[in-house]
């Protein structure tokens, strides 16, 4: 490709208007000396770089679809085993199911109604799995593919579900109702069988009330034609299926929550409301054989234990050469309120209690048989609590718990930030393992992991994947997420460089955070050289280093003034408002925001120069892996705290570390460990503010500057509303639905939502009251002295739901798509420029520049660029002691909206990557002098020829993207994005080597722009943003990869690239294994004989059609589902979307086949009962008379 001069077409250009437009006009300028702007859209004329730079990316690229979700799943509610496939079933709240197997096997699929999972049933060993749903409907699942898809379902109309059962190799689902009768469901048809146990049938004639909701279903172990019915007010009864009638009923005066047999079917157990279990014998039904009140206090007097709190679960399981076991939740004492939820084990006289972290939502006794009528031999137990799953392993007499291989305590503190790292170095992962292998915890059990089905294998895709999830409670965990699996390499605690906060000084000390001081808001991470920083919520920046080695070493630490001095922006007086059209979209003024950052005066003293926390002063043992090397505190200034942190940058060649929030920007040498740079952001501009600003009295500004909430990334231009997507921690005084809201209430719960202004569920802080207040309010409110400190509680972007106002029908429709006022032009909204975005750059700094040097391109809430010079000195050997110098370099440009991202491309059109310094271990004791030089890459391997005489920059802000050409500073390519809604966030990314920008907007859409035409190349309404959560940890990496916290528990991962959608059956695990079915144990000639029924029960005979005839229309509703059309969906196009439907069709084949060989059989075998009969009539009635018959 010819060497192409740009500056001539430039120059040219600036005269011309392009043709196109992409997504109207452009109000910006490209600022102080900026060249021409194009009045919206791409450069479209002939000779333009346009045509010069081959973009190989086109639509046919591009495609969404999720891949995978990790984490625990959120709210469950049931569970379910395979004993034969050693698969695990978990259903939510939600109405998600999630199935596990071995690491590396784990699916998600979601009910389309959302209502949630009452109870989950495997077809042992048929590759399928039966759901019931709180909306009354029963659904099969088909697991033989590896996206589980809906074969049928059947929908009850008059009737609740309470209970259902399916019994070993049968193809008859019992399920129990709210009325108390049983109903049964065929699951091969999935029709409603004619067969039916009404209530008043099953108990006593003479019985004047209503027995309950069915809670328990099962058949004899010994008896498969003999049903066993539990009712909730304490009847059960024993229904003998043919003679349909009861055999046996038995009565208890507390309610039941819970029935298991003993496995030879002579003896059953149940649980009750009052913490007793009871024992009953077929033989003696009248009376229970034994009641324990297991927890209950033996009384002196010989009266009945004290009642405990119930036992909702029991499980009696026996074993061949030991006692049986007893395993059930709850049952604990009344009076120790402040126990723990609790799984008892009760093995021959041993009782052992094992105290659970959780509530106890279900548990499951893993047996080595799959038939029930046999010693069970149990050996784990699954107990699935609210918020973790643990097995416990049987087989030792101290029942240690299994090491969980799966990644379910993402959520061990809330997440509050994500960072996704797609096709990093490859020793990362290994290295990060190294060192966090040596902080396991020890005592688990010796034996493999018992959930262990199903098949995974590697896949084509073999790149390294790091994510990176930082918590409320300042810990920081690495993932190894390479081939779409989950799990953790290494976690820091970021929060050990500070002393522990003591209890009861609250008030006295210099916090901004009452709870969670130490969460995580931002990270940085240079995978090359292994610089790791955090921003916390405490307005502290910790610069960490790796090292392989232990060291005992002191924190180094220093702390920034950053204050914005004057108030300089002129903002309407309250009475002088304009009215709106719609007042809860549009903020009234400044003064009527209700985020005070009012602070806490000690004792009548202001505080001045103090910072949040106290960083600990002794020398400090550091493990391997990543240690303190720096930390930067904001301290408080004339009893103003420190604003929290807005953007952060790390250079490690240059050995820069910048960070900016509302107030202004601070650049520190983190070689030196010196502060550079600490500047309000109108210092910044110098002569080139492009705004027209006036000073005010400064006892105005200085009510302003504590009495507005101003840590918001996005531009003044939208609604406070609109803001509170960008920051996941706000301010105690935070807006309500209403615009104007001072009076607020606490949450008594620390974990509730914000839904609507009222609080619902896990994290956030304040509900407001929604009262509007007048002018008069306000400006009293304004008045008002030093309060509590301005964050209460960090907030977690796990949980967070933002008060959405429904006051209108276009505002509950476009929840976030707020449009933008039209009269307002200057900066009157926001009286402070936050700093949104940072980028270190080799880069050409002014317009006349004629080689590229180190510079920062610090972007504003304004949609303000500005370009930082830094001088470094010349020669390495001067790094540590000659100074860097930072100065504006007098360079303006302009955006819409705030600005989220930057990155440059060469001449070629090829992302240059920022310079970065190889990583070498600091505390190597090898080679001395070589281990300490410094080796730097400059730019990447891939422009590694000349960077040619310009470059490319890509800008991009929450409404436009925008390319310019450096050093012109020429404007060549304007996106406008959006216009009603806002990008949350915006990354230039690598796909099939090449480059493009890829966006999340807060309308739900997600789209890429290709680079640098900003061509649009995807735009797909994915998801609406309902919650923070989704806003905060939405992010995007290379290979066309991205991610979001779906739950609290959660990360959803999902891909944008249409290679990846195509290979994606490939990658996933296969929940369905051929595996051979245990054969039942030979029962012996006098076992046979004697114990039990020995004939076969033909339930097709009782239930089917013939018999029981059909159920009633109305009663229930089937509804096909969409079978395995889903799974080929998934794999549509291509070979592997015939391949998926050849392999489909070919089961189903086989399926038939199967059902054809056992007709024929069946009938064979019929015809010959009908010869042999036939024959035996014949030889019966040969010799006789017609007259004799």
């Amino acid at each position: 490709m010819k060497k192409f001069n740009f500056r001539k077409v430039l120059d040219g250009l600036t005269a011309s208007s392009p043709g196109g437009s992409s997504g109207g006009g452009s109000g910006g300028g490209s600022g102080a000396g900026g060249g021409s702007v194009h009045p919206g859209g791409t450069a479209g004329a002939a000779g333009t770089p346009r045509d010069e730079i081959q973009e190989t990316l086109t639509s046919d690229y591009f495609q969404i679809c999720k891949t995978v979700r990790h984490g625990f799943p959120y709210l469950p509610t049931a569970l379910a085993f395979d004993p034969v496939q050693k698969i695990l079933a978990i259903g939510t709240r939600t109405g998600a199911i999630r199935i596990l197997g071995r690491p590396g096997v784990d699916c998600y699929c979601q009910h389309e109604s959302g209502a949630a999972v009452l109870q989950l049933q495997f077809l042992i060993n048929e590759g399928a799995l039966v759901s019931a749903s709180a909306d009354d409907a029963l659904h099969l699942w088909n697991l033989r593919q590896k996206r589980p898809a809906i074969l049928h379902s059947l929908k009850f109309n008059r009737e609740r579900i309470t209970y259902c059962h399916l019994p070993f190799q049968s193809k008859w689902l019992y399920v129990g109702t709210e009325r108390g009768n049983t109903h049964i469901v065929n699951i091969e048809s999935f029709i409603l069988s004619g067969y039916v146990i009404m209530w008043n049938k099953a108990i006593e004639l003479s019985t004047k009330t209503h027995p309950g909701p069915v809670v328990h279903l099962s058949d004899s172990p010994r008896d498969e034609g003999k049903l066993l019915i539990g009712y909730k007010n304490g009847t059960v009864v024993l229904w003998d299926l043919r003679s349909k009638r009861a055999d046996l009923r038995a009565y208890y005066d507390e309610a039941i929550h819970s029935v298991a047999w003993h496995h030879e079917g002579k003896q059953f157990m149940c649980s009750h409301s009052d913490g007793s279990l009871t024992l009953w014998n077929l033989k003696s039904p009248n009376r229970p054989f034994q009641t324990t009140i297991p927890h209950g206090k033996i009384q002196r007097d010989g009266k009945k234990p004290e009642s405990c709190k119930p036992i909702l679960k029991v499980e009696y399981k026996t074993c061949k050469n030991s006692e049986p076991f007893v395993i059930f939740s709850g049952g604990l004492s009344y009076d120790k309120a402040c126990r723990r939820p609790s799984l008892t084990i009760m093995h021959g006289k041993a009782i052992t209690v094992l105290e659970m972290d959780h509530p106890i939502v279900d548990f499951l006794t893993l047996c080595e048989t799959p038939y029930p009528n046999e010693f069970q031999e149990p050996y784990a137990v699954v107990v699935l609590l609210e918020k973790d799953l643990i097995v416990v392993d049987l087989t030792q007499s101290n029942f240690p718990i299994f090491e969980n291989p799966y990644p379910i305590d993402i959520h061990e503190s809330p997440v509050t930030c994500t960072e996704y790292f797609a096709d990093c170095p490859p020793d990362l992962i290994p290295v990060l393992y190294s060192v966090g292998a040596k902080h396991k915890k020890q005592g688990y059990s010796n034996k493999e992991w018992p959930i262990s089905g199903g098949a995974w294998n590697l896949g084509a895709q073999t790149y390294p994947e790091i994510i990176i999830t930082g918590h409320a409670d300042g810990s920081v965990k690495f993932w190894d997420a390479s081939a779409i699996t989950l799990q953790m390499l290494y976690k820091l605690k970021t929060s050990k460089v500070f002393e522990k906060q003591k209890l009861g000084e609250g008030k006295a000390t210099a916090e901004i955070v009452e709870e969670d001081p130490f969460a995580v808001q931002m990270m940085y991470w240079c995978p090359e050289s292994r610089i790791f920083c955090v921003a916390g919520v405490s307005a502290y920046v910790v610069v960490y280093r790796f090292s392989k080695h232990e060291v005992n070493t002191e924190i180094a630490s220093l702390e920034v003034r950053l204050q914005y001095e004057v108030e300089d922006i002129i903002t309407p007086e309250p009475e002088i408002i304009p009215p709106f059209p719609d007042a809860s979209s549009q903020l009234p003024s400044l003064k009527s925001l209700s985020g005070s950052t009012n602070t806490v005066a000690c004792e009548g003293t202001m505080k001045d120069s103090i910072p949040c926390l106290s960083v600990k002063t002794r020398p400090v043992r550091m493990p391997p892996g990543y240690q303190a090397d720096l930390v930067i505190q904001l301290v408080w200034v004339d009893g103003e705290p420190p604003q929290q942190i807005t953007s952060l940058a790390v250079n490690s060649a240059y050995g820069l570390v910048a960070f900016g929030n509302c107030n202004g920007l601070a650049v520190v040498d983190f070689m030196q460990k010196t502060v550079l740079l600490s500047m309000g952001t109108l210092d910044l501009y110098g002569s080139s503010d492009p705004y027209q600003r006036q000073p005010r009295s400064p006892r105005k500004s200085k009510q302003f500057a504590t009495d507005n909430f101003c840590m918001r990334g996005l531009s003044n231009f939208y609604p406070d509303l609109t803001k509170r997507i960008r920051t996941s921690y706000q301010s105690l005084t935070e807006l309500s639905d209403s615009p104007v809201s001072l009076e607020l209430e606490r949450c008594k719960s620390p974990t509730s939502d914000h839904v609507n202004g009222h609080c619902t569920s896990p994290t956030s802080q304040s509900c407001s009251s929604g009262k509007r207040l007048s002018s008069a309010d306000v400006s009293k409110a304004n008045r008002r002295g030093p309060g509590r400190p301005p964050f209460r509680k960090a907030q977690s972007a796990a949980c967070m739901e933002i008060s959405l106002p429904v006051t209108t029908e276009e505002n509950r429709e476009n929840s976030f798509s707020r449009s933008r006022s039209s009269s307002v032009s200057s900066i009157d909204r926001d009286s402070k420029e936050a700093i949104t975005a940072l980028y270190f750059m080799e880069s050409f700094a002014r317009k006349n520049d004629s080689a590229v040097s180190p510079c920062l391109w610090v972007g504003t809430g304004l949609g303000m660029v500005l370009i930082l010079s830094l001088n470094l000195p010349a020669s390495d050997d001067l790094r540590q002691s000659e100074p860097v110098m930072v100065s504006p370099s007098g360079t303006v440009l302009t955006l819409k909206g705030a600005v989220l991202t930057f990155a440059c491309l060469d001449c070629m059109g090829t992302l240059t990557h920022p310079p970065y310094e190889v990583w070498r271990d600091p505390h190597s004791a090898d080679d001395g002098e070589k281990t300490r030089k410094r080796k730097l890459v400059m730019h990447s391997p891939s422009s590694s020829q000349d960077m040619g005489d310009h470059q490319f920059a890509v800008i991009c802000s929450e409404k436009q993207a925008k390319v310019f050409s450096l050093p012109s500073q020429t404007c060549l390519y304007v996106h406008n994005i959006t216009e009603t809604s806002f990008l949350l966030r915006a990354d230039v990314v690598t796909l099939c080597n090449s480059v493009c920008l890829a966006c999340f907007c807060a309308n739900g859409h997600i789209m890429t722009l290709s680079l640098p035409s900003l061509r649009p190349l995807l735009d797909i309404n994915y998801l609406p943003v309902t919650d923070m959560r989704i806003a905060r940890t939405f992010c995007f990496t290379n290979e066309g990869q991205a991610l979001y916290l779906s739950s609290p528990t959660e990360i959803q991962r999902l891909t944008y690239s249409q290679e990846m959608c195509d290979n994606l059956q490939d990658m996933l695990g296969d929940l369905f294994t051929p595996v051979e079915t245990p054969e039942a144990q030979n029962r012996g000639f006098l076992k046979g004989l004697f114990g039990g029924s020995g004939q076969a029960f033909d339930r097709e005979e009782l239930f089917g059609e013939a018999t029981a005839g059909k159920a009633s229309r109305s009663l229930a509703q089937h509804i096909p589902g969409s079978g395995g059309i889903e799974g080929v969906r998934g794999a549509a196009g291509g070979v592997i979307g015939d391949l998926t439907r050849a392999r489909i069709a070919l089961d189903e084949r086989g399926q038939k086949l199967g059902e054809l060989d056992e007709r024929t059989a069946s009938m064979m075998a019929s015809a010959e009962a009908f010869s042999k009969h036939a024959h035996e009539v014949m030889l019966k009635y040969k010799d006789k008379k017609w007259y004799q018959f």
